[in-house]
């Protein structure tokens, strides 16, 4: 159980072994969400009105997912630029609110959510035909929230003390579960909707319990701890977060837009264009998440340098991150056409859902290549301690560019041009994040660069160390004095 060093001088190896596990268990994490859809869309009679009501649902999937992340992804850059500093005090109390932090989120999120439901799910899209299953699966899958949200959360914390492949176990054990979980739940026991939410609150639970047991295992480097709570380091957690956060949380706001769009102008195709816009969707998180793995995976080099002062290493680590984003999104680019069809046919054997389903991936993949720049200077920045540029550009992305298309052109163009607004937004928010990149990315490590460091305990332990060293040389020395001059 041995962590990487973060300080390594062969950047590229580390950062290629912090992302390709994280990439993996994004890439897992997404499959057994596909997985979800794709049993549930084959469902005996009711598979499409299914596969329906996991879209209308989906944005609640996703906003437990974003607390999550909102903690772990705000908490995990504070946490290694501690551990950089050499200060292990201030990086075990991070740890410790933000499991504070995790276990409250949960509990709210899971409180409003079954208060709400029934107005939720009527602003998400349900029809009269989609809403009985869309509840079924909303109440179970909220039911295990405390699972979701604290494992997410946590898990990022593993991460940043280098320990990868546990951070890529983590989700693998929850992904092969519900793999495993989701036919028999579904087909074997005949739970249909139900037993998908079922199976997949199961899983969680797995990866949740493995990472609560790793965090306090004595040979972890820095372990879990209860106490020392406190209102400025939560607000510093919080403000480091809030753009993770709402990159994530903000794709709920899109896909509930998204759905009101369609149902509103696609008249008797609505439900069947919102199937479509489930499968796609789907589809761009096979690249989306995975490549999330690669910007936050790597935020530890980043983080613990920063914290280091060790500016050399941050460009370098960087360009890697960089390099590597724009390598995948290319490769997934290139594979989309030949993939497409076959992807959608996963989830239904309606022609009419798979036939737009292929358009739609297609319209995705505009802008996915330009996509890559603003995950990784996004991250980037978050990872420097830097988050007021990364909130910017990520309410620009989302709620400006793509909100703002989104509800726009549909009005003008017909409920089909919804799809158009994924190109739109990620090709003008590339070209804003690489400016601000540009400009602001080379002063802040300057500013950093001339920063005097701050004194940890551990340099405290060593001065102490040294002067008593000091003294005791120095005692030495005086007694030996005293007997040669017989005193």
């Amino acid at each position: 159980m041995k962590a990487l060093n973060l300080a390594n001088e062969k950047v590229f190896s580390t950062v290629l072994k912090l992302t390709l596990p994280a990439m993996l268990a994004q890439f897992v994490s997404v499959l057994y969400s596909i997985v979800d859809r794709m049993y549930v869309g084959n469902i005996e009679g009711i598979g499409d009105v299914a596969l329906t009501a996991l879209g209308v649902c989906a944005p609640v999937a996703t906003l437990l997912t974003s607390f999550g992340y909102l903690v772990g992804l705000g908490g995990a850059p504070l946490f290694a630029m501690a551990l950089g500093e050499g200060d292990e005090a201030k990086a075990k109390k991070i740890l410790a609110n933000a499991l504070a932090m995790l276990v409250c989120l949960s509990a709210v999120t899971m409180a409003l959510t079954f208060a709400l439901a029934k107005p939720l799910l009527n602003a998400f899209g349900a029809s009269q035909t989609t809403y009985g299953y869309a509840r079924q699966y909303l109440l179970i899958y909220t039911a295990g929230a405390l699972f979701s949200i604290v494992s997410t959360g946590l898990n990022q914390f593993i991460i940043a003390q280098g320990y990868s492949g546990i951070g890529m176990a983590t989700t693998l054990i929850g992904a092969v579960a519900n793999i495993a979980l989701d036919p028999l739940f579904i087909f074997v026991f005949d739970m249909n909707v139900a037993g998908a939410a079922l199976a997949t609150i199961l899983s969680q639970f797995l990866s949740f319990l493995f990472v609560i047991i790793f965090l306090v295992l004595k040979g972890t480097k820095c372990r879990l701890s209860i106490g020392g709570y406190d209102a400025k380091t939560i607000l510093k957690i919080l403000k480091m977060g809030i753009s993770p956060f709402i990159i994530c949380a903000t794709d709920s706001v899109i896909i509930i837009a998204s759905n009101i769009c369609l149902k509103a102008y696609g008249g008797e195709q609505a439900d069947m264009w919102i199937s479509s816009l489930t499968v796609v969707q789907a589809f761009l998180s096979i690249i989306t998440m995975p490549m999330m793995g690669i910007s936050t995976g790597s935020q530890p080099v980043i983080s613990f340098n920063y914290g280091a002062r060790n500016v050399n290493l941050i460009k370098r680590g960087e360009k890697c991150i960089l390099g590597m984003c724009i390598a995948f999104t290319t490769i997934m680019f290139a594979l989309s056409f030949a993939v497409a069809k076959p992807f959608a046919s996963l989830f239904t054997e309606n022609p009419e859902v798979i036939e737009n389903s292929v358009w739609g991936i297609r319209i995705f993949m505009i802008g996915i290549i330009p996509l890559a720049f603003q995950y990784a200077f996004v991250d980037g920045m978050t990872a420097l301690g830097q988050p007021q540029f990364a909130i910017v550009l990520s309410l620009t992305r989302k709620l400006v560019l793509y909100l703002g298309a989104t509800l726009l052109l549909p009005k003008l163009l017909g409920a089909h041009a919804v799809f158009y607004a994924e190109p739109i937004a990620d090709i003008g928010a590339a070209i804003l994040s690489t400016t601000v990149f540009l400009i602001f990315f080379p002063k802040i490590l300057k500013k950093r660069s001339l920063q005097t460091p701050a004194v940890s305990s551990l340099d405290i332990t060593n001065k102490d160390n040294a002067a008593s060293e000091e003294n005791s040389n120095i005692n030495e020395t005086a007694s030996k004095s005293e007997d040669k001059n017989g005193f």
